[in-house]
């Protein structure tokens, strides 16, 4: 017996920044994984990661990776998606260090 899907977002990491990146429901790419789509459906799901990967030029490691609603949109159910969206490991770049200046 299958399992029963789960909720997904799509995700890829932008080709020449490298920074993690999510589709959104307008067919763009945001950095936040609040503006990300979560698809609820199987077959919708891969339409759209079709839809994402017309983008090949411009992204990179295009995947399907499980989400839960949040309040805020949607957010990681994996340690390692959680990681991912919250930058690199060290503090002097990326969205770590945005976020220390504010």
């Amino acid at each position: 017996m299958p399992r029963p899907f789960t909720p997904k977002v799509i995700t890829a990491n932008d080709l020449l920044e490298g920074d993690v990146i999510y589709f959104t429901a307008k067919d763009s790419w945001s950095r936040s994984l609040s503006e990300a789509e979560l698809i609820t459906d199987e077959a919708e799901a891969q339409l759209r990661l079709l839809a994402a990967e017309r983008d090949a030029l411009n992204v990179v490691g295009i995947y399907l990776t499980d989400a839960k609603p949040g309040t805020d949109g949607p957010e990681p159910v994996h340690f390692r998606e959680e990681f991912r969206r919250t930058g690199p490991s060290n503090y002097a770049h990326g969205k770590q260090e945005a976020l220390s200046n504010v």
